[in-house]
């Protein structure tokens, strides 16, 4: 049986706002969605220090920071032009194809 993929307003590459949490009012792109746990990865936003340790005897441990998800539920859509967050609506165009329009400011995403 297949499992049901979550609903997510926001898609990979899109820019987003963080509106909760520490990291509230940075802005950053998705590069990742987690749809099983509605979880979304933002460049450069919620780093995490992870240490590795060596694989083989001569090689070293190392660490390094990696990006932490965050819920889908904190992030808005950004405006980079007009450097605003807002939701977004649905319209059709021309062609009869939907395209996301931010509220706030018309902005075609």
């Amino acid at each position: 049986m297949k499992e049901k993929k979550n609903k997510i307003h926001v898609k990979q590459g899109d820019y987003v706002q963080i509106i909760s949490g520490t990291h509230k009012g940075k802005t950053g792109k998705v590069t990742k969605i987690i749809y099983k746990k509605q979880q979304v990865i933002v460049e450069n936003i919620n780093l995490k220090t992870k240490h590795i340790q060596p694989k083989q005897e001569k090689s070293t441990g190392r660490i390094i920071q990696i990006e932490g998800p965050i819920h889908s539920s904190n992030v808005m859509l950004y405006s980079l032009d007009k450097k605003i967050a807002s939701r977004f609506k649905y319209k059709k165009n021309n062609k009869n194809k939907k395209q996301r329009i931010l509220i706030k400011n018309g902005e075609i995403i």
